[in-house]
């Protein structure tokens, strides 16, 4: 008798588990859009000037046409030299989140009323929606990984 009762608890717990792990994917499935693999390997001629800043040129990684324009992710390299007149104009991004990873040379930026803060190679901040800031000053071989959400967004100068 012991043993039908093992056999009984054990049908039991079975559906339940499984009804559980099939809800699951269907759930997060309608909350994503569609993604499909993408890979992106360093090439210097990918870098375009003629992005958001003047000053800059953006390599793309590939991922708004990957996430169905979930997620932008591009490698800006600031064009040398830093002219403060050109580069140092206040705005803010409406997005819905946005990091930055310094992987070469270092920037100077000022966010929301902070005051001067340079980030060096591995340095990595994010910057809540509609964060105020403005880069002031950069090397001449700087580099940064942004990653934005979503990968369509706004910018709006302030100055």
């Amino acid at each position: 008798m012991a043993r039908a009762k093992v056999k009984s608890s054990a049908r039991t717990a079975r559906p339940r588990t499984a009804s559980k792990r099939r809800a699951l994917p269907k759930a997060r499935a309608k909350a994503q859009p569609k993604q499909r693999f993408v890979a992106s390997h360093y090439r210097d001629e990918d870098f375009k000037v003629g992005g958001l800043r003047t000053y800059a040129a953006y390599r793309d990684l590939g991922t708004n046409r990957a996430t169905s324009g979930m997620v932008q992710a591009h490698v800006i390299r600031f064009l040398p030299p830093c002219v403060p007149e050109v580069v140092s104009k206040r705005h803010y991004h409406d997005v819905d989140f946005q990091l930055i990873y310094v992987l070469k040379g270092w920037i100077k930026t000022e966010i929301d009323g902070q005051g001067a803060i340079v980030m060096r190679a591995g340095s990595c901040w994010t910057q809540p929606p509609r964060t105020e800031h403005a880069v002031l000053d950069y090397s001449d071989d700087c580099e940064v990984l942004e990653i934005v959400l979503p990968a369509d967004f706004k910018t709006v100068e302030l100055e």
